[in-house]
């Protein structure tokens, strides 16, 4: 008997991890793409023989309902915000963060990752007759069919800007189409955990079926600026270079930042740097506001606002908000 034990027991630590090590190799994830949750977008789920993996979030900044303890931020007027602590994974300020709104032009934060992942700033950029949008209040570089301009000098336009025809200048460099393009957004997105997320643009105007949450600006955002070209561009004033029409004619590219904070418009408190970020307005989205910020030590947040009343409370309350740091 003894020495049938010792045998079983010698069996079982040859089988079980020789199991263990088979299995290794035949695991299957698939991120579960569930546009009906309320819960919020960081619990992607890796599905392992039904078995679901938490440590995606490990490192984010994570909340599933408001947090309002402990500020004093009058967030009255506007529908959504929220105040992260980058490097101390903790949400400061919620306000339906996981509530799915139109972004507006903030979407051009997901387009630059996008287009900075897969594209090389060299590349040259050929406008198609797609770029003549007829959309009332678009903002428009004005490039014609034919015009040529480098990824480079097209992410300025697109971010100081917030140019809507550049933005289709790059969707179709990188993804063939504007519907290719929204595709790799949507994958780009998935894949950071922005779940709760659809778009159909690369600049934002607005569709039923274009929408985020700030949750989700965060998770995409907490990305981009990982790029130094991103936060080199967001932290510009201003932006001159030149361009060509079809017939190799120059032209003059000159842009300026809508961010009011980086224009001397509005100022963040006295212990706030405001790196940079994004604006976005629409008569559906209101007035939506993402910024890349850092405190006296140099520790980096993210704040974003979406669906404020107008301009001018938009940057009273970002100012609120930026006070908590």
């Amino acid at each position: 008997m003894r020495c049938i034990n010792k045998i079983t027991r010698i069996l079982i630590c040859i089988l079980i991890p020789s199991l263990l090590l088979a299995g290794c190799g035949t695991k299957e994830y698939s991120f579960s793409y569930d546009r009906d949750r309320s819960n919020s977008s960081f619990s992607v789920a890796a599905s392992m023989k039904g078995e679901t993996l938490d440590a995606f979030a490990n490192g984010l900044c994570i909340a599933t309902g408001d947090v309002y303890e402990g500020t004093d931020v009058d967030m009255s007027m506007a529908v959504a915000a929220g105040l992260f602590d980058v490097n101390d994974s903790s949400v400061i300020y919620a306000k339906n963060i996981h509530e799915k709104l139109n972004p507006a032009s903030t979407t051009k934060i997901l387009t630059a990752l996008c287009a900075l992942k897969y594209g090389n700033l060299d590349d040259v950029l050929t406008a198609s007759e797609n770029v003549y949008i007829t959309e009332s209040g678009a903002v428009m570089l004005g490039v014609q069919k034919g015009d040529t301009m480098t990824l480079d000098q097209a992410l300025y336009a697109l971010l100081l800007k917030s140019a809507n025809d550049v933005a289709i200048m790059v969707a179709e460099h990188i993804g063939g189409s504007v519907e290719g393009f929204s595709e790799m957004m949507n994958e780009m997105a998935n894949s950071l955990g922005a779940t709760n997320s659809h778009f159909v643009n690369p600049h934002g105007l607005t569709d039923p079926n274009h929408y985020t949450t700030i949750y989700d600006l965060y998770l995409i955002c907490n990305e981009v600026v990982k790029y130094d070209k991103f936060i080199e561009i967001i932290h510009s004033a201003k932006y001159n270079s030149i361009y060509h029409d079809k017939d190799g004619n120059q032209k003059e590219l000159s842009v300026s930042t809508t961010n009011a904070y980086l224009k001397g418009d509005a100022f963040a408190p006295d212990n706030v740097t405001v790196i940079g970020g994004k604006t976005g307005t629409t008569s559906a989205a209101g007035s939506c506001l993402i910024l890349y910020s850092k405190d006296q030590a140099n520790n980096p947040y993210i704040s974003v606002i979406l669906k404020s009343t107008d301009r001018t409370m938009l940057y009273q309350e970002m100012t609120d908000l930026l006070n908590e740091i």
